[in-house]
């Protein structure tokens, strides 16, 4: 698996987790504030969108992930 597969996987991943803490109707609902974890990472996917640097990316690189696009 590549880098770039880990990063959205990752990504999908803690939004998905994160609306379903922050979400009120969700039966694992803690606090809306987790709906700030929503927004941060959708601050890093435009970032890395725009500048074409991931700092997750990065790190998996230097564990040892193929990078790939």
């Amino acid at each position: 698996m590549t880098s770039w597969r880990v990063v959205r996987i990752f990504a999908g991943t803690f939004i998905l987790l994160s609306l379903a803490l922050g979400i009120p109707g969700s039966p694992i609902f803690v606090s809306q504030w987790w709906l700030a974890f929503t927004a941060f990472i959708g601050v890093n996917l435009l970032q890395s969108g725009l500048t074409k640097w991931c700092m997750l990316e990065t790190m998996l690189r230097k564990l040892g992930i193929q990078p790939g696009c």
